[in-house]
């Protein structure tokens, strides 16, 4: 590791002070690590990187965690990706395997509308907790995409939603901390907005009467019947089958939903 602080009157070269006097006038501090190239792997130059600071000791804190930075990342790595391409990395490799099938639609969207178009070009490396501060508070306001169906809707998405977004990036940032790309997790810290708690609207006896009556004229009064009674998701609802029901015992067994995906209908075990 070759390291150089100088602020002040002392330079400091691999880390121990040589004692080269610069301007007394010297009003920033500045330091600068690198990596020396290696032989067998990264034939090229040394990767340098530059510090600065108001005083010498806060030149010598942050040389000092660049270099710790240095020692757990992976430099050749790291360049490779913006924050876009790894979100593209992790969800291919990563959550298409630890989701259910039926998220797998709404995270993609999450990714292409949300976070692609805002913070996607960002190095991953360069990825700040206060970009992603400003990146949320942006969608609190704005951050609806205009759609046909939604024009009538508010521009701003909704607290869970915006949390939502946030679980996706820390757990791809989770990722790249660990295959080593970046040094610290920028979604730690971030200040996240607190939950809407909406009181429930439920159908008067009036209306629910009525509905229940032009759902069985319409032949399908058994499933809203059993959604109304049961509390049942959709896709719980929609992958019941003959052998989940013990007439006998008046037992209900949920253990699949089905969810519509890319036009094609999955059922998947819960």
């Amino acid at each position: 590791m070759l390291c150089r602080c100088k602020g002040g009157d002392t330079t400091w070269q691999n880390a121990e002070p040589t004692g080269r006097a610069i301007s007394e006038n010297a009003r920033t501090a500045a330091g600068r690590a690198g990596t020396p190239p290696d032989t067998t792997q990264r034939r090229g130059k040394a990767i340098y990187r530059n510090v600065l600071g108001r005083t010498q000791a806060e030149a010598r804190a942050k040389l000092k965690q660049a270099i710790e930075e240095a020692k757990i990342v992976d430099q050749t790595k790291a360049k490779k990706y913006t924050v876009g391409e790894w979100m593209d990395v992790w969800f291919e490799n990563y959550a298409k395997v630890k989701v259910r099938p039926s998220s797998h639609q709404t995270y993609r969207g999450y990714i292409d509308n949300h976070i692609k178009p805002s913070i996607g070009k960002v190095p991953l490396g360069k990825l700040t907790s206060l970009e992603l501060q400003k990146f949320y508070k942006k969608l609190l306001s704005s951050g609806r995409v205009d759609r046909i169906e939604s024009k009538h809707q508010s521009k701003s998405l909704s607290p869970k939603t915006v949390r939502n977004l946030h679980q996706i990036i820390a757990s791809a940032m989770k990722l790249a901390k660990e295959q080593k790309l970046i040094a610290t997790d920028p979604t730690e810290g971030c200040a996240l907005p607190k939950l809407e708690h909406k009181e429930m609207k439920t159908l008067p006896v009036e209306q629910l009467a009525s509905f229940l009556r032009e759902a069985k004229e319409s032949g399908v009064f058994e499933l809203y019947y059993m959604e109304l009674t049961t509390g049942l998701r959709r896709g719980e609802l929609l992958g019941l089958k003959w052998e989940d029901l013990d007439l006998e015992k008046g037992d209900l067994r949920v253990k699949r939903q089905a969810a519509e995906a890319m036009e094609h209908v999955l059922s998947g075990s819960l």
